[in-house]
């Protein structure tokens, strides 16, 4: 029922994809997303050369399906990242923040598959130019960095499937069997989760964040940077309400940059530190209310949209 022609290219029973998170993503969760019959993404924005070599060989111990890597490309070692990723074993690049054009055509060439974070029709017109594989067109709603538009995945989505003639995959504001209906239901072949697989056992992320996402409300996100340095969704707290203030009082990008400080997103992924750290979730966290393994996240998501669906067609059909 849920077979889509992304699991035909993806080589996945279930459409369903580990976001690229930077920290929280690495081998032993990116490994339990795959073996579950999703694509587990290992994310390497933060990483360095040896670090994707070490987190590659060990997802290849702990698995034999599928996997990819996710490269930002304002990474100024963007290509030696991608080498280093495909020798290990990455048979998927996501590549983001940055050209398609850039990398496309020499990722392809070497037998590997090309996926594109997009937030605007425009971006995801220049990736089906440039030869992506497949576009993955993130709303507003997603954790992390966002698009200055702000669209939401529920309007994105379709215009997208529209304007593309490869496989679009919706991402932002999705963490159950619902979530993946809708998406479908939009046009897109399949789905992309970031939030919803923080709060699982095999996550990277300190326990502090993820009891954060576990007690979090649907107004526990905001988005700070959205008329300085770029929308950035992330829970509340006191760094937040820094942010926004020094924003309000047009504090200069430089100087907004320079009270912030950096290692931020350590602080609170990896270090716990959810008052002073930066935690990149998006807004769906607040229906996230159980820890789970990413097995049974996926086997969860797929019990609840034959659910959805079968309802559906009792109550229409």
């Amino acid at each position: 029922m849920f077979r889509t022609e992304l699991c035909e290219m993806l080589g996945t029973k279930y459409p369903i994809i580990l976001g690229g998170m930077v920290w929280v993503g690495r081998s032993e969760l990116a490994s339990a997303v795959s073996e579950a019959g999703g694509l587990g993404f290992i994310g390497a924005g933060g990483m360095t050369i040896k670090e994707i070599e070490r987190e590659t060989e060990d997802i290849r111990r702990r698995t034999k399906k599928p996997f990819g890597v996710n490269i930002p490309l304002v990474r100024q070692d963007a290509w030696d990242m991608i080498e280093t990723s495909i020798k290990g074993g990455a048979t998927v690049i996501t590549t983001s923040s940055g050209s398609p054009h850039r990398f496309t055509q020499m990722i392809k060439d070497r037998g590997v598959k090309v996926m594109h974070v997009v937030s605007s029709v425009k971006f995801a017109m220049k990736c089906a130019e440039a030869g992506v594989d497949i576009v993955v067109a993130e709303g507003v709603e997603a954790g992390g960095h966002n698009g200055l538009d702000e669209l939401t995945t529920m309007a994105l989505v379709p215009q997208v499937v529209d304007a593309v003639d490869i496989p679009v995959v919706a991402a932002g504001g999705i963490a159950d069997g619902r979530g993946l209906v809708a998406a479908l239901s939009l046009g897109a072949k399949g789905i992309q989760m970031g939030t919803r697989f923080i709060a699982t056992y095999e996550s990277a992320a300190h326990p502090n964040f993820k009891k954060a996402i576990l007690n979090l409300t649907d107004t526990g996100t905001i988005l700070t940077g959205r008329t300085t340095i770029g929308p950035t969704r992330c829970i509340k707290n006191s760094l937040t309400e820094m942010i926004i203030k020094a924003e309000k009082d047009g504090t200069g990008v430089e100087d907004l940059m320079s009270l912030i400080g950096e290692g931020r997103s350590v602080m609170a992924s990896i270090e716990g530190n959810m008052d002073e750290g930066t935690a990149y979730c998006g807004q769906i966290g607040g229906l996230v209310k159980e820890m789970k393994s990413a097995s049974q996240v996926i086997d969860d998501v797929i019990s609840e949209a034959r659910q959805v669906i079968n309802s559906l067609a009792r109550e229409l059909l």
